[in-house]
């Protein structure tokens, strides 16, 4: 006998495209109907692209067609339009909202670790921010959070008692928000998928972030619950997408592109980190990691290739310290990357 848990473990196998969350914990599932060996199952998806459902449906009877004993299986999906973001321009989920007083969120994010994404949206922050911009910075890495060291603070966010609300930590007039300046050092973030999320709406929704013409989202790595959780509940102007010049961090880029894709937040662009670097001794151009990847990439997505930032002794030297080196040295030339990718998104998402 064939029963409604067995066809639903088998559906918790089947994976959400472009996601690592199955279509189950995703809230997919609406009706599992078994008549003798024969089984229907009602879900509900809102998309507007119509390669989702159809990649659900087929995965989803396959994996209930390993079952063993069972008859026929048919998959219905109810397809409904996506509500519109409350942010003009903006994109995400059904539920995604615009968070008060913030004109455009922003997210950086990556398909791996080790591009230097955290070190992308730091000096793009402060770019921003000497451009003339109110900026914020959420460091939604619960763990491997990475701005408290990066912007020299070990300060203590406080909660207004009245609110509730918490005040977030300001370095060179940026406001910042970050796990690293909840726990110590050697104190690991151990958090599964319900407090993951609880963590990263409170840094969102809970945050006083005040009126800010951007607010820049640091992502982890890959396309799990963090992800999922902002885009499903934050209207993004866009998405730029980290990546290094060889191959294997332009697959990555690729998903995480695609990811953006398949939930409308459009890709701004691409930023080409440790493009190459240049010997201090010669001035000689040196393309460790390969040339020109992050340009075929960005033409093959069809998005900006918004700048290339060489490998630079100094950018690492200024991070360690906690200075990023677009405000430790505003007219270097890694600082002057940096203010062109701002001066970009601005023309684009203008404050």
């Amino acid at each position: 006998m064939i029963t409604p848990e067995q066809v639903r473990e088998k559906l918790s196998t089947v994976k959400y495209p472009g996601f690592s969350r199955d279509i189950v914990s995703f809230g997919l599932i609406k009706d599992i109907r078994i008549n003798g060996v024969d089984v229907v199952v009602q879900m509900s998806l809102s998309t507007n692209d119509p390669k989702v459902p159809q990649s659900i449906k087929d995965d989803s009877e396959s994996a209930i067609a390993s079952l063993r004993g069972v008859g026929s299986v048919t998959v219905r999906i109810d397809i409904q339009a996506p509500a519109q973001p409350a942010v003009a321009g903006g994109g995400g989920g059904a539920g995604a909202v615009q968070i008060e007083g913030i004109k455009h969120v922003i997210a950086v994010a990556s398909g791996k670790g080790g591009v230097g994404k955290s070190t992308v949206s730091a000096n793009l922050a402060v770019a921003l921010e000497q451009s003339g911009a109110r900026v914020g910075l959420c460091d939604c890495d619960l763990y491997g959070p990475s701005m408290a060291l990066m912007f020299g603070s070990n300060e203590r966010p406080m909660a207004d008692p009245e609110t509730n609300r918490i005040a977030p930590v300001e370095r060179y007039n940026i406001r910042l928000m970050s796990m690293g300046f909840l726990i110590e050092d050697t104190s690991p973030a151990i958090l599964r998928g319900p407090m993951v999320t609880k963590y990263t709406q409170q840094f969102l929704r809970w945050v006083d972030w005040g009126d800010l013409d951007y607010l820049i989202l640091d992502l982890p790595p890959g396309t799990g619950d963090i992800q999922l959780t902002i885009v499903q509940t934050v209207a993004l102007a866009g998405a730029i997408i980290v990546t290094t010049p060889q191959e294997v961090a332009l697959i990555d880029a690729r998903k995480a592109s695609t990811m953006f894709q398949k939930v409308n937040v459009p890709v701004l662009g691409l930023v080409e980190n440790m493009s190459y670097f240049l010997c201090p001794s010669d001035g000689k151009r040196y393309d460790i990691f390969g040339q020109g990847g992050g340009e075929r990439e960005a033409a093959r997505l069809k998005v900006p290739l918004l700048g290339q930032i060489p490998i630079d002794i100094a950018t690492r030297e200024a991070g360690d310290r906690g200075m990023p080196v677009t405000a430790a040295d505003p007219a270097s030339g890694v600082a002057r990357a940096f203010h062109d990718i701002a001066r970009q998104i601005r023309e684009t998402s203008p404050a």
